[in-house]
């Protein structure tokens, strides 16, 4: 069982940053692929950036590579999200979750979300 807190959103101008954090509880977080993903409003949720177990792979959504940059610290169950010109389109509540070892971008085959934090951008 892992439980997940997510947060760092607020309001930022277009090309500003952010950075996001989601902390973990569990003593097993150190073996779980974590992932990012976004809901802006009257959309579908998905997929933003996610990371293995132990930070050697990673995988970004086209629309924000060059842009995130996900990683994590096993040694603080935190994973983060690195948010650098930001856009208006990037507006959405952001959330993290969990699932088994390897990354994956289906939002079904992650076990475990956060409750979300907001990210607001405005042009």
């Amino acid at each position: 069982q892992v439980q997940l807190v997510e947060s760092g959103g607020g309001l930022v101008q277009a090309g500003g940053s952010l950075r996001l954090s989601c902390a973990a509880s569990g003593r097993t977080f150190g073996s779980y692929a974590l992932g990012w993903f976004r809901q802006a409003p009257g959309k579908e949720r998905v997929f933003v950036a996610a990371i293995n177990w132990s930070g050697g792979t990673t995988d970004y959504a086209d629309s924000v590579k060059g842009r995130f940059t996900i990683s994590r610290d096993n040694a603080k169950n935190t994973v983060y999200l690195q948010m650098n010109s930001l856009k208006p389109e990037d507006t959405a509540i952001y959330y993290c979750a969990a699932r088994g070892t390897i990354v994956r971008r289906t939002k079904y085959e992650y076990d475990y979300w956060g409750q979300g934090t907001q990210v607001t951008v405005s042009s």
